[in-house]
């Protein structure tokens, strides 16, 4: 069986210290977290830097503008596309925002700025647990 691989690129965007989180639209073609939250991001195209990708994926979700900071993690998921499986690897972007007023594209229905400490009180995609554990770790918010 073949396996199709992606890299992405994830924004972790700041604005007064909370997080930006989007839920996935059931309106969206290639969604497998139709109702979760996970941060904004996506495929990089051929050709493209990390940080064009980044910033073309966050304007297009969301309207912002950002700040691309460090990678502070990588990790993979690999879910399964109209019956088939895909590789996805994905690296994660501290960003920042000059604004708080987001415009959602169509493949998310909700937003929210939360409190990074307090993730679990949201349905969030499972593996982004693990970012937010790190992204706590290095930002000395975890007790």
């Amino acid at each position: 069986m073949e396996i199709k691989l992606f890299v992405a690129t994830k924004a972790f965007i700041l604005y007064e210290n909370k997080v930006l989180i989007v839920k996935e639209s059931s309106r969206y073609k290639e969604g497998v977290n139709t109702g979760k939250f996970d941060v904004v991001g996506g495929r990089i195209s051929p050709g493209e830097s990390l940080q064009e990708a980044l910033k073309r994926e966050v304007l297009e979700e969301t309207g912002l503008d950002i700040k691309i900071g460090n990678i502070f993690f990588a990790n993979e998921a690999r879910p399964t596309l109209e019956g088939k499986t895909c590789q996805i690897i994905r690296m994660f972007f501290t960003c920042q925002a000059n604004k708080d007023e987001v415009r959602l594209s169509q493949d998310h229905e909700e937003f929210l700025w939360i409190d990074p400490q307090k993730y679990q009180d949201y349905t969030i995609i499972e593996n982004l647990h693990e970012v937010f554990e790190e992204f706590l770790k290095i930002n000395s918010l975890k007790d």
